[in-house]
């Protein structure tokens, strides 16, 4: 790789308390430390954390959280200082372990993968991508699917595992900077306040059912399904097992059509078991069938609010993702970050109230799209490009 780890020492493995926080020590004294996680999710509800990598400016580390006795409250105590910024890629899943693990958020967060839409290197790009459009290298994903939960690891498992936060620093400053340059560090900065909102990591419960988009009306259905799912979610917490692996979306669907009151009834919804049906499980989850048979009418949900009908023009709403398209070429900028398929069916039908209508975003696209959508603004083609002509209307 040409952007190798040089001048990096060799990663060293933490495997004690002691170590760790002499680690954590030397690294609260650096602007920013780069960090990522190793873990396995595939038969649990909470991923295992099986390791940390730390990267400063001296120091790479590898923490083995697995290893026995380790107390990580050290590396809490390194998250929660804010004079130290967190840069990791992609975080949504690294943040969401710390917060299970230390019932709070990291502070003073940046996450490179939003940086990099911000400053145009299109959307939601992967860190091996990345990394190789920034420094040029590439990236060794040979144990991208290692079970890092084994042990012990081989030295090309922590090689690989060190590579990630080695090579995150070089894309750090590089980003930082062209975003300081654009002065753009704070679209980065709004962007990233979604990640330091815990509701972020923890979906309610009570709002479950809305993900499984169930075709009906009938809202005796739909709050039997909003109990199912909800005890399904706080059962598969609680038991630490994956929602789909407790019980599937199809059953729940099914389960909420034909409201079963024994475990018999229980059992030959498909996909549920016997053994299931006439456990404790099973029991728990008759009885959230119950509390929404007993709701009043007037506790019932209603269905998710569906459009009003108004259906917007084909041809505009083409006319505004052409817009948007060569206004994010123009700025550099990832478009799935500036406005959404329904931002754009909602402009066409002449709504206001939108993100893409405030601060940076409207600055960038919102403007131009008001202008198109009173008649003010045309496109054209002029050297193989997209060309914005102000038209003058007649008063």
């Amino acid at each position: 790789m040409r952007d190798s780890a040089a001048g990096f020492p060799a990663p060293r493995i933490v495997s004690s308390t002691a170590d760790l926080a002499q680690l954590c020590d030397l690294l609260k004294r650096e602007p920013f430390v780069t960090i990522d996680t190793e873990f396995v999710r595939e038969k649990t509800y909470w991923p295992e954390l099986c390791l940390v990598q730390l990267g400063g400016t001296r120091d790479v580390a590898v923490i083995d959280t697995l290893a026995p006795g380790i107390d990580l409250a050290p590396l809490a105590t390194l998250l929660d200082d804010a004079a130290c910024i967190k840069v990791f890629h992609a975080a949504r899943q690294d943040l969401e372990i710390f917060l299970h693990l230390f019932d709070r958020l990291p502070q003073s967060i940046f996450d490179t993968q939003i940086a990099a839409m911000v400053a145009g290197y299109g959307d939601q790009i992967g860190y091996d991508a990345l990394v190789n459009a920034v420094t040029g290298g590439t990236i060794d994903k040979t144990h991208r699917f290692s079970d890092w939960s084994a042990r012990p690891l081989s030295a090309a498992q922590i090689a690989y595992a060190a590579a990630d936060v080695t090579h995150l620093r070089t894309v750090y400053v590089s980003l930082r900077a062209e975003l300081e340059k654009q002065d753009r560090l704070h679209w980065a900065d709004a962007e990233q306040a979604i990640l330091t909102d815990p509701a972020t990591f923890r979906p309610d419960p009570r709002r479950m059912w809305e993900r499984l988009k169930a075709r009906t009306n009938n809202r005796r259905m739909l709050a039997v399904l909003r109990e199912v799912a909800a005890w399904r979610e706080m059962e598969a917490q609680r038991l630490d097992l994956p929602r789909q692996r407790l019980v599937r979306d199809e059953s729940l669907l099914e389960i909420a059509a034909v409201q079963p009151a024994t475990p018999d009834a229980l059992a030959r919804v498909r996909g549920v078991t016997r053994g299931f049906a006439d456990g404790a499980s099973g029991e728990g989850l008759l009885a959230a069938v119950r509390v929404a048979l007993a709701l009043p009418d007037g506790e019932l949900p209603r269905p998710p609010r569906k459009p009003d009908g108004a259906k917007p023009s084909a041809a505009l709403v083409a006319m505004l993702r052409v817009l948007l398209a060569a206004k994010c070429e123009q700025n550099r900028v990832a478009p799935k970050l500036v406005a959404t398929g329904e931002d754009l069916d909602k402009l066409a039908l002449g709504e206001t109230d939108l993100d893409v209508l405030q601060g940076w975003r409207k600055a960038v696209f919102g403007d131009d799209a008001l202008a198109l959508l009173r008649g003010e603004l045309s496109m054209s083609v002029a050297d193989r490009n997209v060309r914005l002509v102000r038209v003058e209307k007649d008063v």
